[in-house]
């Protein structure tokens, strides 16, 4: 039998819990996007090295699990860099270097469908390289990137559970906190469960209206 009396006391906890949880997932959205361009610049690169170092780095994020990469942020780089980073900043960063290499796929996706017509427009028509990447490039780009890349940060929000092994007491912890002093966890996951669909919910309502923006910009 469920009895939700008890656990909904702990509600303020699981708001708090999910702020967190909405915070380092847009944080590292945030820093993985910029860290994104930054792959995407080694990708483009006239020096085959740098190539090779954005390739490497992609294809090793892409191809180890999250919570490996956590446990090297937390664990392994505060010994190779002297400082210990707290939890939070760990996860923060574990993210972000984690969202970056899929973000820059999304951002070279998005570029391959821009037609080669417009750089060599750009071209014709004098303009600096600065200035066809801002002005012609970078709207066209935003437009076809915008559905893969809230899809990337729901994705974020749902890999933000893993933070709890490093005890970053995001949405999934503080139910296993409470769980631990109700001695309900399936009222507790239950109340977790409802919070990440509504959360998760909402960025699916804001692709679609991000979706039609787009068509109608285009139209």
């Amino acid at each position: 039998m469920l009895h939700f009396s008890k656990t909904l006391t702990f509600l303020p906890q699981f708001f708090t819990g999910a702020g967190i949880t909405l915070g380092v997932s847009a944080l590292g959205f945030i820093v993985g996007t910029v860290i994104g361009f930054g792959l995407l610049a080694c990708g483009r690169s006239r020096w085959r090295v740098v190539r090779w170092i954005g390739a490497l780095y992609t294809s090793f994020i892409r191809g180890t699990p999250l919570i490996v990469q956590i446990f090297v942020v937390y664990y392994v780089l505060p010994g190779l860099v002297g400082i210990d980073l707290p939890p939070l900043l760990a996860g923060v960063l574990a993210l972000s270097f984690n969202s970056a290499a899929f973000v820059a796929e999304i951002l070279r996706a998005g570029l391959t469908r821009i037609p080669a017509g417009q750089y060599e427009a750009a071209k014709a028509l004098g303009l600096k390289p600065v200035v066809t990447w801002f002005k012609i490039i970078m709207p066209q780009l935003f437009r076809a990137i915008i559905p893969p890349m809230v899809n990337e940060f729901t994705m974020l929000v749902k890999a933000s559970s893993i933070l709890s092994v490093i005890a970053v007491v995001e949405l999934t912890r503080t139910a296993q906190n409470i769980m631990n002093v109700t001695y309900r966890p399936v009222e507790a996951f239950c109340v977790a469960a409802v919070l990440y669909f509504i959360v998760l919910f909402s960025c699916s309502l804001l692709t679609r209206h991000l979706e039609r923006k787009a068509e109608g910009a285009r139209a």
